[in-house]
């Protein structure tokens, strides 16, 4: 990941095959997890998922949804290292509205 000033924003260019690594179809939507949204975006997954909890409306279901108890353990079963650390709720899963949504939220 590169990153470049201009003016006084700060311009991220994240390769693609980067991105692409961590598109996942669930529920038949492409889909990125907020623990993958966030090193992309150079917060932490509680100030991602604070923000999108005050700003509900601006994440309607065609937007996010959390992945179900069942989803998140199909899905963990599906990665032979663990990264996803002792999480006390299942992932949020934002599509790609809903993540071009989050770029507009202060880190």
């Amino acid at each position: 990941m590169s990153a470049k000033k201009r003016g006084k924003e700060l311009i991220l260019a994240i390769p693609g095959e980067r991105i692409e690594q961590v598109i996942l179809l669930i529920r038949g939507q492409k889909v990125m997890l907020d623990r993958d949204l966030v090193e992309l975006y150079g917060v932490t997954t509680k100030r991602l998922n604070e923000q999108v909890s005050r700003n509900k409306d601006r994440f309607q279901e065609d937007f996010m949804f959390r992945l179900t108890k069942e989803e998140f353990t199909n899905l963990r079963s599906q990665f032979v290292t663990s990264r996803w650390g002792g999480r006390r709720y299942h992932p949020n899963a934002f599509t790609e509205h809903g993540a071009v949504r989050l770029v507009v939220f202060p880190a």
